[in-house]
């Protein structure tokens, strides 16, 4: 017979995707602060770090947590050069996501910011962070949703709009697979058996992009009849890997 740790995960693991520690709302520190939190929780253990999209990431403030952290990112000249300048990396890796090294069941943490909306094979690198996680392990996903506005402007939009919307000559490659939303990360955490702890929305980019930005959120929103919200353009989800072996995971 399961014991009750065991039912407690299982349970976890078939609510899901609906399981969810707050309401959808912002936390510009979510990461720093789940980072801290699961240290404090192993206060002699040395913490393994995977900042993927480390070359356009911030370095990482993790206050006294003691951390290991290893980047990964495409292999890009404006990515080597944002790894180049930063001092909290321990070791990094450019190249294809689909494989570069990340060793199975290696990670505690797994920060993916702003990754997966620019990249093609999404789902595939997300399965090799997972896999790289250890049971029990975090995974926290920002991604702007193709589902959004700002998404869809994002990805049907010819350059040079899209210059305008992002306020800089070379806007970040647009590819937004399906994978790239909040109903699409639901899907794929359920199919895989892992937990979404917290899920939040924020519209920082539409803010920062300015008012021409919002008007043409709010403009294509109507138009599709709000089915393409102007309230948010991104989505924050920390994620769990169960710790049960007998879980459905990677």
């Amino acid at each position: 017979m399961a014991n009750a740790s065991t039912r407690r995960d299982r349970a976890a693991t078939l609510r899901g995707v609906t399981e969810l520690r707050t309401p959808p709302t912002y936390d510009g520190d979510l990461f720093h602060e789940r980072v801290r939190e699961y240290a404090d929780e192993r206060p002699f253990e040395r913490l393994r770090v995977l900042d993927a999209g480390c070359g356009r990431n911030a370095p990482l403030d993790l206050d006294a947590a003691d951390c290991h952290v290893t980047g990964v990112d495409v292999d890009l000249p404006d990515v080597r050069a944002g790894v180049r300048v930063r001092r909290d990396l321990d070791a990094w890796h450019l190249g294809d996501l689909r494989t570069v090294p990340m060793p199975p069941r290696v990670y505690d943490v797994v920060h993916a910011p702003y990754l997966i909306e620019r990249i093609p094979h999404a789902e595939l690198v997300l399965d090799r962070f997972v896999a790289a996680l250890r049971p029990g392990g975090l995974m926290l996903v920002r991604f702007r949703d193709r589902d959004s506005a700002f998404g869809r402007l994002d990805r049907v939009a010819p350059r040079w709009l899209r210059a305008i919307l992002w306020q800089r000559a070379t806007p970040p490659q647009a590819v937004y697979e399906r994978v790239t939303s909040l109903a699409g990360m639901r899907a794929y955490c359920l199919m895989r058996g892992l937990v979404i702890t917290e899920e939040h929305t924020s519209a920082e980019t539409v803010t920062r992009s300015g008012p021409l930005a919002r008007m043409l959120c709010r403009a294509v929103s109507t138009l599709s009849q709000n089915r393409l919200t102007s309230s948010y353009s991104e989505v924050s989800m920390v994620i769990r890997k169960p710790e049960n072996r007998y879980a459905r995971i990677i």
